[in-house]
Order: C-alpha cells, then sequence, then structure tokens
C-alpha cells in the first residue's frame, strides 16, 4: 500500500504537491469510491482513476534533457497556446519539466514522468546544484562577486509573490570578460526563487543580457543546441538518482553534527565522480 499522491507521482500526474491538489480537487477514486489525501491503495490490485480514467503506474520512466531556446516557454503546457518545452519533444508520454527556467533563458531542462524524482529535484529542502553562465552588463569587481557569494537580501519580487528574504550562498567566478562592457559568470546555486539570478544581478548593478542554464546536479547541457534534446544516459540517470538519494538523507538528519558529516562526504563523493570534464564545457 502506498499514498495515492506518490502513486500518481510515479504514474507522471507531476510532483507530490501537484498530485495532492488533484486528490484534495476530488478527481480521484479507487474502486469507484472518493477519496481523501491522505489515503492509500495498492496500484497492482485496485482500480485507480483520475476524472474518471484509469491510471497505470510506470514499470520504467522517460528522462530526457532538452536545450530550451530563449523565448519558448519552461512548461508542460501554456493557456496563452505559446510554444512550451513540451512541445518540442515529440515522446509520447506525462512528461513534465523539473524546476523553472523563465522565457527569457535558455539552457538545460530535465523532462520525466518520475514525480518522485521531480519532487526530491524542486523541493527547497534538497538543496539541489544548478550552475548556469550567465552575461552581465559591466565588470563586477571583486567586492561585487564577494557580496553575491555571500547572499543578497532579496525584496519581495511582486504583491502576489513573498519572495523575499537573504538568498543562499553561491558559488560566483567571472569566466571571462567581453571588452569592456560585459562579462560571462558562471553562477552556482543551491535554489531556484523566480528570476533569482536576474533579480540578484541587477541589485548589484549589473543587468543580465543572457542566461543559459548549463547543470542541474550531475546532468549536464554538454554540446546541445538550442531546441535539441535526448534521452540521458543510465549513467546520468543513475547519477541523478544516487545523488537525490545521498542529497535527502542529509536533509533528514538532525542529530549529531558528525552523522550529517558522514552524509555530507558522500554527496561530496559523488559530486566528484560526476563533475563535467573541461573537454565537454559549452565553448564560448
Amino acid at each position: 500500500m502506498e499514498r495515492l499522491q506518490k502513486i500518481l507521482a510515479s504514474a507522471g500526474f507531476g510532483s507530490r504537491r501537484a498530485c495532492e491538489e488533484i486528490i484534495r480537487a476530488g478527481r480521484v477514486r479507487v474502486n469507484g469510491q472518493p477519496v481523501k489525501l491522505g489515503d492509500s491503495a495498492d496500484s497492482a490490485h485496485d482500480t485507480i482513476t483520475v476524472d474518471g480514467k484509469r491510471i497505470h503506474v510506470a514499470q520504467t520512466h522517460t528522462y530526457i534533457v532538452v536545450h530550451k531556446p530563449k523565448g519558448v516557454i519552461g512548461a508542460a503546457w501554456d493557456e496563452r497556446g505559446r510554444q512550451t518545452v513540451r512541445d518540442l519533444v515529440p515522446v509520447g508520454g506525462q512528461l513534465v519539466p523539473v524546476g523553472r527556467l523563465d522565457m527569457d533563458s535558455e539552457g538545460l531542462v530535465l523532462l520525466t514522468d518520475d514525480g518522485e524524482l521531480t519532487h526530491r529535484l524542486t523541493h527547497p529542502r534538497y538543496e539541489h546544484e544548478k550552475e548556469y553562465e550567465v552575461l552581465v552588463n559591466g565588470q563586477p569587481d571583486e567586492a561585487t562577486l564577494n557580496r553575491w557569494r555571500r547572499g543578497v537580501e532579496l525584496p519581495d519580487f511582486d504583491s502576489h509573490t513573498l519572495d523575499g528574504g537573504r538568498t543562499l550562498p553561491a558559488k560566483v567566478e567571472i569566466i571571462r570578460r567581453v571588452g569592456t562592457d560585459g562579462a560571462w559568470l558562471r553562477v552556482t546555486m543551491r535554489e531556484g526563487r523566480k528570476r533569482q539570478i536576474r533579480r540578484v544581478a541587477s541589485l548589484l548593478g549589473h543587468s543580465v543580457r543572457q542566461l543559459v542554464r548549463v547543470r542541474i546536479g550531475p546532468v549536464h547541457l554538454s554540446n546541445l543546441k538550442p531546441g535539441q534534446w535526448r534521452h540521458l544516459t543510465p549513467s546520468e540517470i543513475s547519477n541523478l538518482k544516487h545523488l537525490h538519494y545521498a542529497q535527502a538523507q542529509v536533509s533528514q538528519i538532525s542529530n549529531p553534527a558528525s552523522d550529517r558529516r558522514e552524509a555530507e562526504i558522500v554527496i561530496h563523493t559523488l559530486k566528484s565522480k560526476i563533475k563535467n570534464p573541461k573537454s565537454q564545457r559549452r565553448p564560448r
């Protein structure tokens, strides 16, 4: 027996949080009976339906990396009919994007029907690394970069989004300077607030001209061009799952520092094994 939101997530209906909303909306029945949040079922023997259609829990999942171009919506669908990242991948199934990437940005987006992994990779609790290459106006000095690295106090994004507060520490380094009025930065973060990099850069006096996500955890964009996509390799899938399970262990540790340190060593070891070699870096 499993919680219904976990079963729905495994069947490709999105993250656990999204599946909880489907259950709350009364769209789910088990053996013809209405259910409530917190109920469990046996996906192998019970008849589970969403909106009257029986669901089937996939025995295997699909994992795809896409290079989302600028101007494409980073979502599975758009109510205004604009092109989405899902439209770029002619593969069947209920594939959903992992994480947010705004329309003005480009780069790596993961698409998968693995709801459990989607939950782990998007929930703020697990703090998975994401790496970006960012072209900013002007040439930030070391003091400005250090402010970014330590964390910046952000105002609320808007009246509808309580997304202020101090950002987590980030890794920020200069890749190369562009003439006298620009610089490419490499920014590695463990959180993903709405338009966070653009907001921080603007606050520090260096607005963003171009933003490309090149890595999520152990998965790299490598040489994919805008609009191109590929299936993850078995090695990438294995690394992704091992890393998120280790990260989950760390997030659940509340006792001795030595236990947390041991789990963090596991994560560090995994990360060192999956670092992208220089030969795979996207040329600039």
